[in-house]
């Protein structure tokens, strides 16, 4: 795993995004998974798939439907980490998560992921968050669980044959649900809440 250079103490500032962003987005989502610049970070999926990750249409629908966010995470103006949150009932959805790959390794992730869970909690009051994980990914998987994320064992196929979300390099992927269950996070408006994450 790269360690990035910046200081995690460096200050994140963040916003939901745009429709303007989204050019931006799509690069910054792609250059975290796929190509060669993608192994800059340990987040890639070149081995596994190559194609695109996203596509200016699907950022876009992230950013507009209803109950649904794009939270941008910026240092000194510059996007460097994107995730999104969407509401579903009791649960948010978790996904989108993209670092630049130069800073993977450094923390900023961490910090994007608990500012993430925060937020589900002070908007929406849920009790968890849901995410989907390509199940082969055990070092990402991993890392997650170390955030309290649990597997599930439940799974969903994976779009064969759907370029939009990719093109396989192996024939046994499959997403896996991980909930994490936020009934101990803090309240809203809590102080504590609004500090900057400890990580």
């Amino acid at each position: 795993m790269d360690t990035a250079t910046t200081p995690e103490s460096a200050e994140l500032t963040y916003r939901d995004a745009a429709a303007g962003d989204v050019p931006e987005l799509v690069r910054l989502v792609e250059s975290a998974y796929r190509g060669d610049a993608s192994r800059a970070g340990w987040t890639t999926e070149a081995d596994i798939l190559q194609g695109q990750r996203t596509d200016p249409e699907g950022v876009l629908a992230v950013v507009t439907a209803p109950g649904s966010r794009l939270l941008l995470a910026q240092r000194d103006g510059e996007t460097v980490a994107c995730c999104q949150l969407e509401h579903r009932g009791e649960a948010a959805y978790f996904g989108m998560f993209a670092v630049r790959p130069g800073l993977q390794g450094g923390g900023v992730g961490r910090r994007v992921l608990a500012e993430a869970e925060r937020r589900a909690v002070r908007a929406w009051g849920v009790r968890e968050m849901h995410m989907t994980v390509i199940s082969v990914r055990e070092e990402l998987i991993a890392w997650y669980e170390r955030r309290g994320y649990r597997r599930t064992g439940e799974t969903t196929p994976f779009p064969y044959g759907d370029e939009r979300f990719g093109i396989p390099q192996r024939d046994d992927l499959v997403f896996e649900l991980l909930v994490k269950d936020l009934a101990a996070a803090e309240a809203p408006g809590d102080a504590a809440a609004e500090a900057a994450p400890a990580v």
